[in-house]
């Protein structure tokens, strides 16, 4: 696409119908022309090819108490019985479950990429990932479960995903090198980060320059959100979003499904 800026000898400051202060008409000297055109150009292209934010990513975050100690002792524990945890997260009852193809399909993972499925537990969307990035690709099913990790890890042998990649990662960290993903997918996993600030830095510098993040988690209504709900949840949906904001993160989009009552989903991409 080509786009070409004329420097004009005089330009008028937005009106009140863009929101802003009265026209003012402004006449510019014939020497200042030229820098104007480069910034005439620069907004012209942004205006049409798209401009990410121009915040600055946070800075790496000092030590972080537990939002929410204890959350995960059951996950850790050495006793952690994985059969009884595939019973309760792939039900068709469980509607992050029952509708996990539709959230795939409508995140639109590209074949070729490199996805963490952060805090993966028993693989419910490992597997649609690995035959979505196919043989190119590369999926990193991440737990603090040591259990959890060797059950992925032989799940994806038996089902002849070799594209997986199981990998015990820590409450603070994903444990991924700078820039080797390009999205990371959090199911029903947020509220469970004892250390959110710490684990979304080291995902932001995980990802990718347009690196995102797609987070699915349950809607916290006081009044009408189940009380299990209430009391498990920490952050409702605007409170995450204002979190994922102060660590780096615009909101590009909430996506909606038929299938959910009880769970949202929003993607996120890195600044």
């Amino acid at each position: 696409m080509n786009v070409k800026f004329a420097p004009p000898a005089s330009f008028a400051l937005p009106g009140p119908a863009a929101g802003c202060v009265d026209s003012v008409v402004m006449k510019v000297p014939p020497a200042r022309r030229a820098a104007i055109g480069l910034a005439g150009l620069a907004l012209v292209a942004c205006s049409t090819l798209g401009c990410s934010s121009t915040r600055p990513a946070p800075p790496a975050p000092p030590e972080e108490a537990s939002v929410k100690p204890g959350i995960n002792d059951n996950f850790l524990d050495p006793e952690l019985d994985v059969d009884k945890f595939v019973e309760r997260f792939e039900g068709e009852s469980r509607e992050v479950f029952a509708n996990r193809a539709a959230i795939v399909e409508a995140i639109g993972v590209r074949p070729g990429s490199t996805v963490a499925d952060v805090g993966a537990g028993t693989g419910a969307y490992t597997g649609l990932f690995a035959e979505a990035v196919g043989l190119d690709g590369t999926v990193y099913a991440l737990d603090i479960a040591p259990n959890f990790v060797e059950h992925l890890e032989r799940r994806a042998t038996e089902e002849g995903h070799l594209n997986v990649v199981a990998q015990l990662c820590s409450e603070r960290s994903v444990d991924l090198p700078p820039n080797s993903i390009d999205l990371a997918f959090i199911c029903d996993v947020y509220h469970h980060f004892e250390f959110p600030r710490s684990t979304m830095h080291s995902l932001h510098e995980a990802l990718r320059e347009g690196g995102e993040v797609v987070i699915v988690d349950f809607e916290r209504i006081p009044g009408v959100s189940r009380e299990w709900v209430l009391g498990h949840v920490r952050a409702g949906k605007q409170e995450v979003f204002a979190e994922l904001d102060s660590y780096g993160f615009d909101l590009v989009e909430e996506l909606e499904f038929d299938g959910l009552q009880e769970n949202w989903v929003g993607r996120f991409r890195k600044r």
